[in-house]
């Protein structure tokens, strides 16, 4: 078994290297230690990397964690990889992308109900842009799918979670929940099976 300077390195190298961000329970796995063990050393090199205060950073994504440049050199990390900065998001972008990050999952109809106007388009670009992700299918009569946000979008909005999204102010706050407009759904459509027979 590696000593802990080791293991440390060894943590190091395979979250370089899997580029995206790792789940402790698989460096766990590969490293076969207990998880509590990882999580303490994913802790202290984040520690060791901020009182570094280098170029990079290591940071946790909905329990997951990531090695990444840090916000104040991307002008030059852009320009060396010769990337061009992306188009902003649209209000109505942003509108999507609020309604489906505070309800966590939706369908295309429960955003448009919501907004009033077709979402197909603000849709397709979330979708392009890694910010939100198709994560399965109702089982409603035309199975619709469902949207949920990215790890990109916690990434890019500096959330851990969902949890960590701000309160809604009251009056935004809506009463029908997406679970009671999945069941309203549901039941009307019942009750056309019920009229058919």
């Amino acid at each position: 078994m590696l000593n802990s300077n080791k293991l440390l390195s060894a943590i190091e190298a395979m979250l370089f290297a899997a580029g995206d961000a790792v789940d402790p329970a698989r460096l766990a796995e590969a490293l076969d230690i207990d998880v509590e063990d990882v999580i303490k050393m994913l802790a202290y090199l984040q520690d060791t990397y901020e009182e570094r205060n280098g170029g990079l950073r290591i940071i946790r994504i909905d329990g997951k964690y990531q090695i990444c440049t840090r916000e104040e050199f991307g002008d030059e990390v852009r320009a060396l990889l010769e990337i061009k900065k992306n188009t902003p998001l649209s209000q109505a972008a942003f509108e999507v992308l609020a309604i489906v990050a505070y309800n966590k999952t939706v369908t295309r109809s429960f955003i448009e109900q919501i907004r009033g106007v077709d979402c197909s388009g603000p849709v397709a670009s979330l979708v392009q842009k890694g910010l939100i992700e198709e994560k399965g299918r109702l089982d409603l009569p035309g199975r619709p799918l469902v949207y949920g946000t990215t790890d990109r979008f916690l990434r890019c909005f500096s959330l851990n979670s969902l949890e960590d999204l701000p309160e809604l102010p009251e009056e935004e706050q809506k009463n029908d929940s997406q679970t009671s407009l999945f069941e309203d759904e549901k039941k009307d459509s019942d009750e056309a099976k019920e009229v058919e027979e």
